[in-house]
């Protein structure tokens, strides 16, 4: 195979490669926001896809997230592939913050802050899996209190992005116009 390791990577490596990119995060973020630029579409669309990816990312509903994000985004009129990409707001870095931050503005919320659930035994909740069990204790105040932030955090999203297209499309239209204009006086 042309493209191989002459000597293969560890299971070690391959999982600090997997955490850690070898090029650096910045570059990640760059190709992330590359790929959110070049989505079609207008950029209400692509602004709209994505600010309600990011809002379904707060919700507790993990794996749920796009199939929650995409029938929003088309009945808004958003890019469904750039709702997809905002679901990816929520992952292994976000998701220890997410958390217990909905948690605690639910508990804020919904008057339970003195209820004295802090001290919750989650392996004994989690060993039944029982849905009626871990709703009130933990998703109920999640679901309420991922509301203001997910809403904040999608407004954010949509104006940065709608901005950020738009200039986007503005710049390589310009490009493409002087481009052709140059050629055409040669």
């Amino acid at each position: 195979m042309p493209f191989r390791r002459r000597t293969p990577l560890g299971f070690r490596d391959r999982l600090l490669r997997a955490v850690l990119p070898t090029k650096g995060f910045r570059r990640s973020l760059d190709y992330y926001r590359l790929k959110v630029m070049r989505i079609g579409g207008s950029p209400h669309a692509v602004a709209a896809g994505l600010a309600v990816g990011v809002v379904s990312a707060w919700t507790p509903f993990l794996g749920l997230h796009m199939l929650l994000a995409i029938p929003i985004a088309y009945l808004l009129g958003g890019s469904v592939i750039a709702a997809a990409l905002g679901t990816t707001f929520a992952n292994p870095i976000t998701c220890p913050i997410i958390w217990p931050l909905t948690w605690k503005i639910g508990e804020v919320m919904l008057g339970n802050e003195a209820a004295g659930h802090d001290r919750l035994d989650l392996g004994a909740l989690f060993h039944h899996l029982d849905l009626s069990q871990l709703w009130r204790p933990i998703l109920e105040p999640m679901l309420i209190g991922s509301l203001p932030p997910g809403v904040l955090s999608g407004l954010f999203f949509y104006a940065v992005t709608y901005w950020a297209v738009r200039s986007f499309r503005n710049r390589r239209r310009q490009r493409l116009t002087a481009r052709a204009g140059t050629l055409k006086s040669v």
